[in-house]
């Protein structure tokens, strides 16, 4: 490994939690970017019936709006995540912002279905790199302890905030224009690149040694978009069809090849042994679980709220604000909340937290009140996602080193968008066999309870996995992490990298 030689920063480091500006500019323009990312892969989905009309698109090219944003931000994460440990996470990050820029710009002046389908694969390529690049930047900017806590649980907290306010910015949007769903993302980005150029650390940051592991990059990317691309498909192929089966089989074997090849390599694209972290491994199922059991709860609602309750993209907007006021509100408080509590208790609070918001949208019906239905599982929603969010994402990077930081952020972020499209096929899958093709109102209920029951499941494994991380964190010994009191830290530490944001 090698380290660009600095000069020592002034008192103020990232080991205290009185950050200078420039500490907190870097810190907002990471946030602006993650809440871009997480806004859209939620924001299109009230859209796309204004989009299908407009441009004349049938259900399944409809689909493909939503899943080549999936398709591109899954399939290359983990290459996004190594790309930052290799060529420079600043320069990673800066690239593709500018990529996510264009590509919105792009999706919001196009005329036809297929180069909006482009469109949005290149913003979710170039999110699987900015994703994780930011991560890694925060994890190799901010000491271990209380400072890191506190910066990932407002970057995550907004990351969070971005996917649960989605849908209330679609709506409002929506209600102007389909096209502001794609055009509203492009100042932000530019102006977060702007101050990216200049507030993000130059090349002090740390690289990965060792070459590059081209045919784990092309098996293991397969295998994720291949992967992706199958669940998507299935529902209309149907699940037991040959070609389904078939690609299935071609995946697993694609899998068996990626390890085989990681096992082998000097310098291979996933290091194996990180699944040896507990914390890790763990936190990557939590995130499958978490975040998949959530992207098939916001579909039924969508469907329910829209077809049987006949809501219009304001009033549902305006209906779901709740759930994403209280994450963007909770944020200032998270960081010293999991540094009182820990991740290993915070995470089953707010899995049990999700599970009951999607157990209680069971009782619905076709005359369901706001107050008695909708408002209970928004609230509980959003403290589940407070609570959670920020400490899957602590305890997916915790005990990794810098040069495998970008790796650790990739693993999470795939596992997250992964979950997402396996759990969504599912739950597409059980609203249809359950309505049987009806339109009636009763048959719509037929379909959308057992999808409701699917994702509380997904969400009770997810609870079940924490709780057991819960019990193995008070059977370990904990040690304390000695906050050094220096005024000059050594080079090569956490608070040496930062010198280019504290002393420039």
């Amino acid at each position: 490994m090698t380290t660009a030689t600095v000069t020592s920063p002034d008192a103020s480091s990232t080991s205290g939690l009185n950050w200078t500006p420039r500490l907190w500019g870097t810190l907002i323009v990471l946030c602006a970017a993650m809440f871009l990312d997480a806004l859209d892969v939620s924001m299109v989905g009230v859209a796309l019936p204004s989009i299908g009309s407009e441009l004349h698109l049938s259900t399944s090219a409809l689909q493909w709006v939503v899943s080549g944003y999936v398709l591109g931000y899954g399939g290359l994460l983990l290459l996004g995540g190594r790309a930052a440990d290799l060529l420079g996470r600043r320069r990673v990050f800066l690239v593709a912002l500018g990529v996510f820029a264009a590509a919105s710009l792009l999706g919001g002046l196009v005329d036809d279905g297929g180069l909006l389908i482009a469109a949005r694969f290149l913003k979710g390529v170039s999110a699987a790199f900015t994703a994780p690049a930011g991560l890694s930047i925060i994890t190799t900017t901010f000491a271990e302890g209380p400072a890191r806590n506190r910066a990932l649980s407002i970057y995550t907290t907004c990351g969070a905030s971005g996917f649960s306010l989605g849908l209330v910015l679609s709506g409002l949007l929506t209600s102007v224009g389909w096209r502001w769903t794609f055009l509203m993302p492009v100042p932000v980005a530019l102006l977060a690149l702007l101050f990216a150029v200049r507030l993000l650390p130059r090349p002090a940051e740390e690289r990965a040694k060792g070459g590059y592991d081209a045919l784990g990059a092309i098996t293991g990317t397969t295998t994720v978009l291949l992967l992706v691309f199958t669940v998507t498909e299935a529902q209309g192929a149907g699940w037991l069809s040959l070609r389904t089966v078939g690609s299935l089989v071609v995946v697993a074997a694609l899998a068996a090849a990626f390890l085989l090849v990681e096992s082998r390599t000097a310098h291979p694209l996933v290091r194996l042994g990180i699944f040896r972290n507990g914390s890790v491994a763990r936190a990557n199922v939590i995130a499958f679980a978490m975040t998949g059991a959530y992207g098939g709860f916001q579909f039924v609602v969508t469907l329910y709220l829209q077809h049987l309750l006949g809501w219009s993209a304001l009033q549902m907007a305006l209906g779901l604000l709740p759930a994403g006021a209280f994450i963007a509100l909770s944020a200032p408080f998270m960081g010293p909340i999991v540094d009182r509590f820990g991740t290993g208790r915070l995470l089953p609070i707010g899995l049990l937290a999700l599970v009951g918001a999607f157990a209680l949208f069971l009782r619905l019906d076709e005359h369901s009140s706001y107050l008695v239905l909708v408002l209970p599982s928004m609230l509980l929603l959003g403290v589940g996602f407070a609570l959670a969010f920020p400490s899957v994402n602590i305890a997916a990077t915790d005990g990794v080193g810098d040069e495998e930081q970008g790796l650790a952020s990739g693993l999470v972020n795939t596992a997250i968008q992964v979950g997402t499209a396996v759990v969504l096929a599912g739950a597409t899958a059980m609203i249809t066999a359950g309505s049987a093709g009806g339109d009636s109102p009763q048959a719509q209920l037929d379909g959308y309870r057992p999808a409701l029951v699917f994702v509380t499941a997904v969400a009770l494994f997810g609870l079940l996995i924490a709780a057991v991380g819960a019990l193995v964190d008070r059977r370990r010994k904990p040690t304390p992490v000695p906050v050094p009191d220096y005024d000059y830290p050594p080079v090569g530490s956490n608070a040496a990298r930062t010198e280019v944001l504290t002393n420039r």
